[in-house]
């Protein structure tokens, strides 16, 4: 890289703080500009010098590292924040990506590894810890599965099995026959369906349902029978 790479860091350890610039001032095409031992001195030096990279210590006195990055994104756009810690702790991994943090390294990275986040992030890519990766994907599994079943949070066990059959493009009669439910129950529960999704017909319904997995949220086809059955009984 011939571009020079502008370095603030930000950790409550003077030794952390001093190896850490040893480590990238190594490199001529970085130069640090500061170096803060907390969030506050970190958020004013970033506005002041506009660096391109602050490296961040998550757990800092005062303001911790994740408010730091949240101020600095937000007062020195052209800065990207890698947060360092040293601790693999998934609610801060979320806590740093929420709030705009570029890289995410834990503090055993290796030299040459630290010095390259340093250098992908100045280029606007991401870095993530090896290590923490699988909690990344998870928690975004986590949150994906959360979102698509509150698309039918509204729908009764029974609306939901009836709203499968209509994805899979079964008529009101096929859907009674497979459910053991009178057609009437079946169109009531359809209507019910559609205003509840906000959908306003069947192919619209059909739609919302595949979108949102609908596959994942309803059991297998005797059992949904079985329990519609019975809740059609009790009601009766």
């Amino acid at each position: 890289m011939s571009k020079t790479v502008r370095i603030l860091i930000a950790d409550d350890h003077s030794v952390v703080r001093a190896g850490l610039r040893a480590l990238l001032e190594r490199h001529a095409h970085f130069r640090v500009v500061a170096e803060c031992p907390n969030g506050e001195e970190a958020i004013a030096k970033a506005a002041e010098l506009q660096p391109d990279v602050a490296v961040l210590d998550v757990r800092m006195p005062g303001i911790s590292g994740i408010e730091a990055c949240r101020q600095i994104v937000a007062k020195v756009p052209g800065c990207r924040v890698i947060m360092l810690t040293s601790y693999a702790e998934d609610e801060l991994l979320m806590a740093a990506i929420q709030a705009g943090a570029t890289g995410y390294v834990l503090k055993r990275i290796g030299d040459n590894e630290l010095v390259q986040a340093v250098e992908r992030v100045s280029r606007g890519e991401g870095m993530l810890d090896p290590a923490m990766t699988a909690s990344v994907f998870a928690e975004m599994r986590k949150a994906s599965q959360a979102q698509q079943a509150a698309a039918f949070s509204d729908l009764t066990p029974q609306e939901l099995a009836v709203l499968a059959r209509v994805a899979e493009g079964l008529t009101n009669r096929q859907i009674a026959v497979k459910l053991f439910l009178g057609e009437g129950t079946v169109r009531n529960y359809v209507s019910s369906v559609l205003a509840k999704i906000g959908a306003s017909n069947r192919a619209e319904a059909a739609a919302y349902a595949v979108k949102h997995n609908i596959q994942q949220f309803v059991p297998p086809e005797d059992d949904a029978a079985s329990n519609i059955s019975r809740a059609s009984q009790i009601s009766d």
